[in-house]
């Protein structure tokens, strides 16, 4: 007997028709969003499909070199998803290269840090312990540099006048710009903020949940390499 519950494509189908009627609601009430929904959900789909068979060949294959690229290919996906949420989107290569830049920089050190001081797999590229992290890890950076970046442009597009009226004063553009740069770091942490006061009363860490039904103890400390 599985120790697991297999679902079949039924229980799949079934499942989306929760999406079927939220767009049937958008229609209703003219939300206009069922379009995008149900393409988000067929793309869905279709990656979640194509990167369990990525992820399967992968990790087989125990490369810094393809581990790189694996950690590239996510970063830029991530970039460009970071670059569509923008009302307001800056100009030339900033549009992309500011989001993608700060996302590689704090996902890509947080996950070496964990993997070289708390989880240390031999070797510390391995793409089992390293692409889950970093997806994990990039998911939370993705939507706080979103909202953030999304507040700094139209901020900064609403204040305009206040902000070049400093420049004109002799402000430089660091003090003018500086209550529009609180308010975007505000909305980029309130995501990371909100998850953490909730945590373990409202939402439960998944790679928590799925140790303490593999049988780990809660307050044990699992670096289990298989």
């Amino acid at each position: 007997m599985a120790s697991y519950i297999v679902l079949s494509y039924w229980d799949l189908a079934l499942a989306s028709v929760l999406v079927l009627i939220d767009a049937g609601l958008s229609i209703l009430f003219g939300l206009k969003i069922h379009r995008s929904l149900l393409v988000a959900a067929i793309r869905m789909a279709v990656q979640l499909t194509l990167v369990g068979l990525v992820l399967t060949a992968l990790f087989s294959v125990v490369s810094p070199l393809w581990t790189g690229l694996a950690v590239l290919a996510m970063i830029l996906f991530a970039g460009q998803e970071v670059m569509q949420r923008q009302d307001r989107r800056l100009s030339g290569w900033w549009s992309f290269g500011l989001g993608t830049g700060c996302m590689m920089m704090s996902s890509v050190l947080v996950t070496a840090f964990a993997l070289l001081t708390a989880i240390r797999p031999s070797p510390w590229y391995d793409p089992r312990y390293a692409i889950p992290l970093l997806g994990m890890i990039l998911g939370n950076c993705m939507t706080g540099i979103a909202l953030g970046l999304n507040t700094l442009t139209t901020s900064l597009m609403l204040r305009r006048a206040s902000v070049e009226a400093q420049l004109m004063l002799g402000a430089t553009r660091w003090d003018a710009a500086a209550p529009v740069t609180r308010d975007a770091l505000r909305s980029a942490l309130m995501p990371t903020i909100n998850s953490m006061s909730a945590t373990g009363l409202v939402s439960l860490p998944g790679m928590m949940t799925g140790q303490i039904l593999s049988g780990v103890p809660p307050s044990r400390r699992s670096n289990t390499r298989s």
